[in-house]
């Protein structure tokens, strides 16, 4: 086998290997995407009442608390952001991706 025909090959196992991992980045978003919708559906009934759950409350109270700071009106006096709800992560300013678990 002579070079060119070694790096032909070479090329189309890396064309593969790539399709592979694309499809699979793909698979993994769409599964972010699903828990987030159940996620949401969640908070939903939980803020309906249809359902209750000690384990739920943190969550659903980071929720509210991050909704609360996207609705209140800004005042050009403070710059300061609104205060955080207990028991979320005040360290930092970036909001924590969704986990994405691993099979």
């Amino acid at each position: 086998m002579g070079l060119l025909e070694q790096v032909k090959a070479a090329a189309e196992q890396a064309a593969i290997r790539a399709k592979e991992a694309a499809g699979e980045l793909q698979t993994r978003r769409e599964l972010g995407h699903a828990y987030g919708e159940l996620g949401q559906r969640a908070f939903e009934l939980i803020e309906s009442g249809e359902v209750s759950s000690p384990a739920f409350e943190p969550l659903a109270d980071r929720i509210r608390g991050l909704k609360a700071q996207l609705e209140a009106p800004e005042s050009p006096e403070t710059s300061e952001p609104a205060a955080a709800p207990a028991g979320t992560h005040g360290s930092d300013d970036t909001p924590e991706p969704p986990a994405t678990p691993t099979v």
